[in-house]
């Protein structure tokens, strides 16, 4: 596929550079549908975004590595995410979906295809909650992998919780802060909460998502990861969230990308954000 000539046209550089082997730990391919179709039962259907897209995106941001985190638009078929992987496997690794119907076979195969970890939705507005049992069985069943568990939740259910993310038998991710609301500040309960899951040796936390919880130039989002990067600076990601599902309005990445030395204003936090962190735990070169 062609990357359409305005989808850059209209993205702006970065201000900040990124330091060499920086990596989008949270971002998405979308179809083509004609070649990789949609989830039957899914509550979103996004505008293609394949991966050609998404390479021309990180060339034209300076990234050099990228998380494909499956979305639930595709269900448990993680052939697009796959087939990008694919497509440089030193640049891309992925988080699959699945359920119980997938074998050891099954787990091998997402292995030897770079994915690293298993994703869960509990946000109410994409289906709410999983099944708990198929979730402790998958648990179980990529414990042993070196795997993790990435987690998408709202910020009324962090509490909630809170027990059962701090019993995970193996390192746990929250994405996009908790989507905590940005206009609560630094002091709410939701926030303190992910702050004490972030402090585990098995929590990490992705600040990304300000475009979720705040508005452009999402000045009241950088207190939020500002909190978070200090309180775990080795286990914190960064990425865009590309191509931004769900959205309420329509981010430039460039915005995002400037928002780093903001969350991380020293040049080793950074690099730790942008570099060591997501290297150490997906594995990179």
């Amino acid at each position: 596929m062609n990357v359409p000539p305005a989808f850059l046209a209209k993205r702006r550089k970065p201000r900040f550079k990124l330091p060499p082997g920086s990596c989008d730990a949270h971002c998405h391919v979308f179809g083509p549908g004609d070649t990789f179709p949609y989830a039957p039962k899914r509550r979103y259907t996004p505008p293609d975004a394949p991966k050609e897209m998404l390479r021309a995106l990180h060339d034209h941001l300076g990234l050099e590595r990228a998380v494909i985190v499956q979305a639930s638009c595709h269900g448990t078929d993680n052939a697009a995410m796959l087939d990008c992987i694919a497509s440089d496997p030193k640049r891309y690794r992925g988080v699959a979906i699945v359920d119980d119907g997938f074998t050891d076979a099954d787990y091998d195969r997402l292995h030897a295809g770079g994915v690293r970890g298993v994703r869960f939705n509990f946000v109410k507005h994409l289906g709410g909650a999983p099944d708990m049992a198929v979730f402790n069985r998958v648990i179980d069943r990529i414990k042993g992998r070196g795997w993790h568990v990435v987690l998408h939740v709202d910020a009324p259910d962090i509490v909630p919780l809170s027990d059962m993310i701090r019993n995970l038998p193996l390192p746990f991710v929250i994405d996009h802060m908790g989507r905590v609301p940005s206009a609560a500040g630094v002091v709410q309960l939701p926030l303190r909460a992910l702050i004490e899951l972030a402090r585990r040796d098995n929590g990490w936390i992705k600040v990304c998502g300000s475009e979720r919880i705040s508005m452009p130039p999402y000045a009241v989002a950088v207190p939020i990861a500002h909190a978070l990067v200090e309180a775990a600076p080795d286990r914190v990601l960064w990425g865009t969230d590309f191509p931004h599902p769900n959205a309420t309005h329509e981010a430039d990445e460039a915005d995002l990308v400037d928002l780093v030395p903001q969350f991380a204003p020293e040049a080793l936090a950074q690099k730790r954000l942008l570099v060591d962190n997501p290297a150490r735990l997906y594995g990179f070169d």
